[in-house]
């Protein structure tokens, strides 16, 4: 099954592509493996502290990214699509203080084997304001700098 997101307004989604000095495999592992995914997941200054994730269809993912003033941003969502080493799709929300989503997006991350490494291409679609999607923009990057770093 393939999520679709329909009538996404013009500046409403981000595609960020990045290409890592790796194999796919591990790239892919770094996104579905816990161990890996705590070593790089989260901006710079909100890495991730704990993760939670179910990959498979229908499965759950839940993480927690902490400031270092200790602040907790907790997130979540479910795999609509796994293709080991080639695609994840997946919900993609904040939680709130009531402990319900802000809103949902959906993430869509592939693969691909480029030139001796892997060129991985993520599109976040769904975001509310524009606002939101460039700060987006700066904490995926500063997750990819860290993820890149991990699978050198």
């Amino acid at each position: 099954m393939t999520a679709i997101v329909k009538n996404i307004p013009a500046g409403h989604e981000l595609l960020i592509t990045r290409f890592f000095k790796a194999p796919r495999t591990l790239v892919y592992k770094a996104w579905t493996d816990k161990e890996m995914a705590l070593r790089w997941s989260g901006p710079r200054d909100y890495p991730l502290v704990e993760s939670d994730h179910d990959v498979r269809p229908g499965g759950a993912w839940r993480g927690c990214l902490r400031g270092a003033d200790g602040v907790d941003l907790w997130q979540g969502g479910t795999y609509r699509e796994v293709v080991p080493n080639e695609k994840l799709v997946f919900t993609f929300g904040w939680d709130t203080d009531k402990g319900t989503s802000q809103g949902e997006m959906l993430v869509t991350i592939t693969f691909a084997d480029k030139d001796g490494g892997t060129e991985m291409v993520f599109l976040q679609q769904g975001f509310v304001e524009t606002k939101d999607r460039d700060g987006h923009r700066g904490g995926w990057n500063s997750a990819f700098d860290r993820l890149a770093e991990t699978v050198a």
